[in-house]
């Protein structure tokens, strides 16, 4: 089966005739918990996966910028450094690869024109970031064709989410493009949204990442996403705050009253998703997947009931996989919500049970299976060799 490295490749020779001076590519990636905290400079537990985007790469001798998305029928994109680089709406996944080089360019990196391939397997609205792992691709091919050696990881990251907020149009946080660069190898990573200091946890031995694809398709521009980001900016502005990161549950709920029910709701979910987050980062590094089941399931439960982003068919996979998992790890909605994935965390000899019971007793309102990967924690963006061994 091809795979994104050997689509990449023979893309690129077949479009360009010739052969890419680089490879790179830039993970998807799964949150085990931390939903919706990340743009109020709260905490969030991901992990990098092995699934991700791969960016066949070689510089040209002007200024111009060729791209060919091997997976979407060689479609192709062009534009030139030097007139303005504004949005195609014929075509959306070129807002991940203009904005990316929009942004470098208006922070003073200094580019050439190049030829570019990009082939990926993370599934696009499933909540496992496809958009922040084709931006940190194509940001780490422009790296290593412009030798940008000084483009640390936390920058590229930050490149990523001012393209996604002001070109894409997407008020998305940081967490997808911090941990698609920063991602470690058996890991989880409890990332400080505000400081951005990421903190590697080990994912217990024995231990599963299960991602099911309800086959519900999301959209974070055209769903509420933005305006979930409004109601919480709202609550922060009443306590007068600079983030709900600076509210105490107490502080809270001492004044809450005062606010719109629905924006109570809103804050209530991230100030208690924050607290939830850092005790599960205790219970994964003390390999207690007992009490990460509880908080992951306290999770779900908060963005069903206070957040309300989880849809019917998500809450029956939840519902599905806890039945088999009883308490030994837990499930719960992943991503931004509104459709998308479930991950759940489970021993691994559990694994064959629970797609079973999936396979058996799911279907999207549409009629599809769910589709179901055991994942990996991997490294985050980085270059690839360009022959294999």
């Amino acid at each position: 089966m091809p795979t994104p490295r050997s689509t990449a490749l023979a893309a690129f020779q077949r479009r360009f005739g010739r052969a890419p001076a680089r490879l790179v590519q830039a993970p998807g990636r799964v949150n085990l918990i931390g939903e919706h905290t990340d743009y109020n400079d709260g905490f969030v537990l991901p992990c990098a996966i092995d699934r991700g985007t791969v960016v066949a790469a070689a510089p040209r001798d002007d200024r111009v910028v060729r791209v060919v998305a091997a997976d979407l029928g060689d479609g192709v994109d062009e534009f030139h450094l030097d007139r303005p680089i504004v949005p195609r709406a014929d075509a959306t996944w070129t807002h991940y690869v203009r904005g990316p080089v929009k942004h470098l360019l208006a922070h003073g990196h200094a580019l050439a024109g190049a030829d570019l391939a990009v082939s990926g397997d993370v599934p696009q609205g499933a909540g496992l970031s496809s958009s922040a792992s084709l931006q940190l691709a194509v940001l780490q091919a422009f790296k290593g064709l412009g030798r940008l050696d000084t483009l640390a990881p936390s920058r590229m990251a930050l490149l990523a989410q001012e393209a996604e907020n002001r070109f894409a149009g997407c008020d998305c946080g940081i967490m997808d493009p911090l941990i698609s660069a920063l991602g470690v190898e058996g890991h989880a990573l409890l990332i400080d949204c505000r400081t951005l200091d990421a903190q590697p946890v080990p994912l217990p031995a024995g231990a599963a990442v299960m991602i099911v694809h309800s086959r519900v398709r999301r959209g974070l521009v055209g769903s509420a996403y933005n305006l979930r980001r409004q109601q919480c900016e709202t609550a922060a502005r009443h306590f007068g705050v600079k983030a709900l990161r600076d509210l105490s549950v107490p502080m809270f709920e001492a004044r809450a009253i005062e606010l719109d029910p629905v924006v109570r709701r809103r804050a209530r979910h991230v100030l208690t998703e924050n607290d939830r987050t850092v005790a599960a980062a205790r219970a994964l590094a003390a390999g207690d997947l007992r009490e990460m089941g509880a908080l992951m399931a306290a999770s779900h439960d908060s963005m069903r009931v206070d957040f309300e982003i989880t849809v019917p068919p998500v809450d029956e996979l939840v519902r599905l996989l806890q039945q088999v998992i009883g308490d030994a790890g837990g499930a719960r909605m992943t991503g931004g919500g509104f459709g998308g994935c479930v991950v759940a965390l489970l021993p691994e000899s559990l694994v064959p049970q629970a797609r079973d019971e999936v396979a058996r007793h799911y279907r999207s309102p549409s009629g599809e299976p769910a589709d179901v990967h055991v994942c990996h924690a991997s490294n985050g963006a980085g270059d690839l060799p360009l022959q294999d061994g």
